[in-house]
C-alpha cells in the first residue's frame, strides 16, 4: 500500500522572507510515494488560486492521479498573498532542489523532475522551467546550491503574461499595487523563454473567461521561436479551473494525452 502522505518545511529553520512563523508562513511539499523499488520520475504539483490561495481540487485529485500513473507526485504549498514575487518563485525552486536533494530517500530520478501547474500555479510551474537562471536569495545551504532546472513541464491553463491579457486580481496578489512597467515584464514568462527551456505539455480551453486563451500561444509561439518542443491541447468548451475535468469527457482527455507525454520525454 501507498505511504499515508505527510508534508514536510522546505526550509525547517524558517524560511526566506517569513512574515512569522504561522503555517502560511511555513511552505511544505506533501510527497505521494507508488510502491515499487524506483527509481521514480516525479512531478512537482503547483495548485492554482490566482496567487492568493491554493484551490483543493488541484491538489491531492492531482497527486493521486500522478501516483497511479507510477510517478512520485509532491504537492508544492508554496506562499501566495500577501506574499508576493518573487517568493513562490524561490518556494519552488526550493521544491526541486529539495526533491533532487533527497533523491534516494525518494527513491526518484533527480533528472526526471516535472512541474505541474494551474492558473497561477501554472504560471509557478512554467516560472519554474522559464526562469531557473535568476538567483533571487544567496544560498542557505547545499541545496539551494543544487540546480532548480525542471526537466519538463505541464501548463494547465496557466497565466504566462503579465502585459497582455493579464488578470487585475492575480496581478496585484503577485506584484502588489501598481507594479511598474518592468516588473510586470520581468514575470511575463513568454519574454524570457529560451533554448534551454525544457519541453512542455500545454492545455486550455477556447472558453475560459478567467485566463483567456491567447496566455497559451503567447508561450507556445515563444517556445516555436527558441525550438524548445511542446505539445499543445485547446478545447472549444470548458470553463476556468476544469482540474482533472472527470465530468467533462472532451476535456477530461487531458490526462490521458498528458500522461502519454510524460512518458515520451521520459519522466515517467
Amino acid at each position: 500500500m501507498p505511504v499515508t502522505p505527510v508534508p514536510f518545511e522546505l526550509w525547517p529553520e524558517g524560511a526566506p522572507h517569513a512574515k512569522g512563523s504561522a503555517k502560511e508562513d511555513r511552505p511544505t511539499l506533501t510527497p505521494f510515494l507508488p510502491d515499487g523499488a524506483g527509481p521514480f520520475g516525479c512531478v512537482i504539483v503547483c495548485p492554482g488560486g490566482g496567487y492568493r490561495v491554493r484551490a483543493e481540487h488541484e491538489r491531492t485529485p492531482i497527486c493521486e492521479w500522478l501516483r497511479g500513473l507510477g510517478l512520485a507526485a509532491f504537492l508544492l504549498d508554496y506562499r501566495v498573498f500577501p506574499y508576493h514575487y518573487p517568493v513562490p518563485q524561490l518556494d519552488v525552486q526550493r521544491a526541486i532542489r529539495t526533491v533532487r536533494a533527497r533523491a534516494a530517500e525518494f527513491k526518484v530520478d533527480p533528472q526526471r523532475v516535472a512541474t505541474l501547474g494551474f492558473s497561477a500555479g501554472g504560471h509557478l510551474a512554467v516560472s519554474a522551467a522559464v526562469l531557473f537562471e535568476r538567483t533571487f536569495e544567496a544560498p542557505r545551504d547545499a541545496i539551494d546550491r543544487l540546480d532548480p532546472r525542471p526537466n519538463a513541464f505541464v501548463d494547465c491553463y496557466g497565466v504566462i503574461s503579465f502585459t497582455d491579457f493579464a488578470h487585475p486580481g492575480c496581478t496585484s496578489n503577485f506584484l502588489g499595487a501598481n507594479p511598474s512597467a518592468e516588473l510586470l515584464a520581468s514575470v511575463s514568462l513568454e519574454k524570457h523563454v529560451s533554448p534551454r527551456t525544457p519541453p512542455g505539455f500545454i492545455w486550455h480551453t477556447f472558453e475560459d473567461a478567467a485566463v483567456p486563451a491567447p496566455h497559451f500561444l503567447l508561450l507556445a509561439q515563444a517556445m516555436s521561436k527558441h525550438g524548445v518542443p511542446y505539445e499543445l491541447h485547446c478545447w472549444p468548451k470548458g470553463r476556468h479551473g476544469l482540474g482533472l475535468a472527470a465530468d467533462d469527457p472532451a476535456v477530461g482527455a487531458w490526462t490521458g494525452q498528458c500522461a502519454r507525454w510524460l512518458k515520451d520525454v521520459g519522466i515517467r
